[in-house]
C-alpha cells in the first residue's frame, strides 16, 4: 500500500509541477513557429520492466514520435505519440500501448544536458487480459546536440486496480531531429 501511495504522489508532484511551468510559461508573449524553432523527434527505445511488469514482461521496446517548439532558448515543449510492445515471459501474452500527450524539456545550453517530462494518456492494446489503458509518466534526462538526443526515462502507466496493474518500465531512448531548415 505504501508503494502504490508513493507512485501517486510522485505522479501527482511531476504533474504538478508540468501544469506550473506550462503556466508560467503561458504568461509570455505568443512565439511564432517557424523553421527555426520546430521539428519532428523520431525516435527508439528499450526497457527493463520493474514492479507489476516484470511478472509478465521480460523487456520493452519502443518507438516515438513527437512534434517540438523551441518556445524559448531553453524550453522545448509539443505533443508526442508512439508505440511500446511489451514482449511477454511464458505463458502470458503479447500486448502494448500507444501514448497520447504532451511534454516539456528544459535544455540549459544548446549542446549538453537536458530534463523533461512527457504526460498524458496511453491506450493499452492486444490483450483481453491486460486491462485498460492510464494516465502515463515519462521523466527523462539525458545530453543533446542539435541532431539528436540520448536519454534515460521512467515510464509509468497509471491504472485503476480494477483496469489492471500499473505497468511500469526504466530504459534508454533516442531520438533524432528531424529539421526543417
Amino acid at each position: 500500500m505504501k508503494r502504490k501511495q508513493l507512485i501517486n504522489r510522485a505522479t501527482l508532484l511531476t504533474v504538478m509541477v508540468s501544469v506550473f511551468v506550462w503556466g508560467a510559461h503561458a504568461q509570455q508573449r505568443a512565439t511564432e513557429i517557424s523553421r527555426k524553432n520546430s521539428w519532428i523527434k523520431a525516435g527508439v527505445n528499450v526497457g527493463l520492466p520493474i514492479a507489476d511488469l516484470a511478472d509478465q514482461s521480460s523487456f520493452a521496446l519502443g518507438a516515438d514520435v513527437k512534434g517540438q517548439l523551441m518556445s524559448t532558448p531553453n524550453w522545448g515543449l509539443g505533443i508526442t505519440s508512439g508505440y511500446t510492445h511489451y514482449f511477454p515471459k511464458e505463458g502470458y501474452e503479447n500486448f502494448g500501448s500507444i501514448p497520447v500527450g504532451i511534454f516539456g524539456r528544459y535544455y540549459p545550453a544548446r549542446q549538453g544536458f537536458f530534463a523533461g517530462t512527457d504526460v498524458g494518456y496511453s491506450f493499452q492494446t492486444g490483450s483481453d487480459l491486460n486491462g485498460n489503458g492510464g494516465m502515463y509518466v515519462r521523466p527523462q534526462v539525458g545530453y543533446h546536440n542539435r541532431l539528436w538526443n540520448i536519454f534515460g526515462f521512467y515510464n509509468g502507466i497509471f491504472r485503476k486496480d480494477t483496469n489492471g496493474a500499473n505497468l511500469q518500465y526504466v530504459g534508454i531512448g533516442t531520438t533524432f531531429n528531424i529539421m526543417f531548415d
